[in-house]
């Protein structure tokens, strides 16, 4: 391969050779390196390496006209579940009404990987980052402090941080309420009838669980101490729970509180193996929305975080000045069964809108 085929040097070449890390590289090419406190000597092989190697700066080099990327990055843990990619459609469309660019990633609920890919955005001089359900918000909280990158927590709170998140308790109280008040109009309900599936320990379950102990003494006048199972964020174990508590008492619980549309799913798997017998009566609350579980045979109760509301306080923060870090609580919306609503895809424009009527060739 001649020399002008060369592959161009990239950041991360320049990492790899220097013994830096991706943010540090990108700090001494944008200038900042002096504010980040990175060494004269470090900065002096970095820049003789990029002159070595021919680096091109290309998005660096726009950001240092402008003194801005433009750039928006938003942290997701995953894509798959229609809070997160809501939250990601929400994000793009408030992000370019604002005349950004937005960028979204994933960190795969690995730490490690939140904080590398992190640091691959900043090597991009992402403007501002919007850390959602992280699983070390602090992790990449310090990451971008080390860039001057700012940034703000979505939906799971961190302590270094501003957050903005859903009222998680008042919203499993509100949800708890709803099912065993359902179930109360078919007879009265024993403690151990209501259950609650899914989740892990961090902020967000924690929360629903006290929502959800709250509301359940306060209407049944009394609880039990093994009323929750927590399973994690997936969708097998939670499937697993619902098999064990099936062979222990022979039904499932009359109505039972799932801690998310992951955990929602676990149910699903559960019942593709039993027949109807098995949940033919039950009442479920989901925190979390999805219109297709709304329409299920038995009444699904949901919650639907305000996505909208916690990006629009999020860029609020963002534009503010600096203040302690402080959590900001958004009221999440009951959606009760048999209920679909609008979301972001409502808002997209479909230029391909003329309805044809199948086996008449004609629009209406």
């Amino acid at each position: 391969m001649g020399e002008k085929e060369q592959k161009k040097a990239t950041i991360y070449d320049l990492s790899i050779k220097s013994g830096a890390s991706a943010s540090t590289v990108s700090a001494v090419l944008n200038g900042t390196w002096r504010k980040r406190r990175i060494s004269e000597e470090t900065a002096k092989r970095i820049t003789s390496l990029a002159e070595e190697l021919k680096y091109t700066a290309n998005q660096q080099a726009r950001a240092l006209r402008s003194s801005r990327s433009g750039l928006a990055g938003l942290l997701l843990p995953v894509y798959d579940t229609r809070f997160f990619s809501s939250m990601a459609q929400t994000f793009e469309v408030q992000a370019r009404n604002r005349g950004l660019l937005p960028v979204v990633v994933s960190g795969q609920r690995d730490p490690e990987e939140e904080r590398r890919v992190v640091e691959s955005l900043v090597a991009y001089s992402i403007d501002s980052l919007f850390i959602a359900g992280a699983t070390d918000p602090d992790g990449v909280h310090r990451v971008c402090a080390r860039a001057g990158v700012p940034h703000v927590n979505i939906d799971l709170p961190g302590a270094l941080a501003s957050s903005v998140i859903s009222d998680n308790r008042q919203g499993a109280r509100a949800l708890t309420a709803a099912i065993i008040r359902h179930a109360l109009q078919t007879g009265p309900l024993n403690p151990d009838d209501v259950y609650l599936f899914g989740g892990r320990d961090d902020h967000a379950s924690r929360e629903r669980i006290i929502g959800f102990h709250s509301a359940k003494a306060e209407i049944i006048g009394s609880s039990i101490a093994n009323d929750t199972e927590s399973t994690g964020y997936s969708p097998g174990m939670t499937a697993l729970a619902f098999e064990r508590f099936y062979d222990r008492h022979g039904r499932l619980p009359r109505c039972f509180f799932i801690n998310s549309s992951i955990n929602f799913e676990g149910l699903l798997r559960f019942m593709g193996k039993h027949d109807g017998e098995a949940f033919g009566d039950i009442i479920v609350g989901c925190f979390d929305y999805d219109p297709f579980g709304s329409f299920l045979p038995f009444p699904v109760y949901m919650i639907r975080p305000n996505i909208g509301e916690m990006l629009e306080k999020g860029f609020e923060l963002l534009d503010a000045e600096e203040t302690a870090p402080q959590i900001i609580l958004i009221e999440p919306q009951l959606v009760p069964p048999r209920t679909a609503l609008e979301g972001p895809l409502d808002a997209l424009k479909d230029n391909n809108n003329v309805v044809t009527f199948i086996g008449s060739g004609k629009s209406p």
